[in-house]
């Protein structure tokens, strides 16, 4: 398996320099294109709540505002778009619907590539993180610092259709991998499953994977987060959002412990 195409949003903001990096550094070992989209607030978006005198006064000055903050944003983005030294690149500036067009290029990439700050609800692409993962249901990678492809990877899995997904759709990293470790921690699972069924799956395709079954219960979150450390990861495959996102969000759950963390750098699926 391999990855053609990996896109990374951007704001036009600090972190476009950090999300680009990472895409490219995810890219090289697949010669895959890497697609800098710029996606600024949608004018549309506005329109709803201004009313029929959306274009007279104190409306008109906020619409010419958002253009102008549009305009500034797209400059700032396609510098550090040039800023990026990988050759196989392509720069996109969305337009009006921003959504839907953002929402067409992610239909058509293999991974979305994002910063710590927008998983963590921060900055003008934290919605987009949020529709990348639970409405178009992308898989996404979230760079954390040193980030690499070829190291240690560690698959956290348990039996569900999100963990299952992304153990899946996570092989060409797999395949990169030095070393594959499946964690496992049944008692924090109110599922019951066989985690030597994933090991199988994976020798059946040519990747020896280690298993680690974790003994302690409670969050599955610090669970994993502590065995990815004890195996080195650099990278966490994991799935997300396996509650509905309301229950997410008002019991805390493993996705949000997951983003909560500084390393090791998280590859998600919904």
């Amino acid at each position: 398996m391999s990855w053609a195409r990996i896109i990374a949003p951007l704001s036009g903001g600090a972190d476009d320099k950090v999300a680009l990096a990472a895409g490219a550094a995810l890219a090289v070992p697949f010669g895959a294109e890497l697609a800098g989209i710029y996606a600024p607030a949608d004018v549309a978006d506005l329109m709803p709540w201004m009313g029929e005198g959306f274009l007279g006064g104190v409306q008109s000055t906020a619409l010419e505002s958002l253009k102008e903050a549009a305009a500034v944003g797209e400059k700032h983005a396609r510098a550090a778009f040039e800023a990026c030294l990988y050759a196989k690149k392509q720069f996109i500036a969305m337009q009006t619907p921003v959504w839907a067009g953002l929402s067409a290029e992610s239909r058509l990439s293999d991974v979305v590539v994002f910063s710590n700050d927008p998983p963590r609800g921060r900055g003008p692409l934290a919605e987009v993180f949020q529709q990348m993962v639970a409405d178009e249901q992308r898989p996404v990678l979230i760079a954390r610092h040193g980030f690499k492809v070829g190291g240690v990877v560690a698959v956290a899995w348990d039996g569900g259709k999100e963990a299952s997904r992304a153990a899946r759709l996570a092989m060409p990293l797999l395949e990169k991998a030095a070393k594959v470790v499946i964690l496992a921690a049944p008692r924090a699972s109110s599922r019951s499953f066989d985690v030597m069924k994933l090991q199988a799956y994976y020798a059946a395709r040519g990747i020896a994977a280690d298993i680690d079954v974790l003994p302690d219960s409670g969050d599955a979150g610090p669970v994993l987060l502590y065995a990815a450390r004890k195996a080195e990861a650099e990278i966490l495959v994991a799935g997300a959002f396996g509650h509905t996102r309301l229950q997410e969000f008002i019991f805390g759950g493993t996705t949000r412990s997951l983003l909560a963390a500084d390393q090791p750098t998280l590859f998600l699926s919904h």
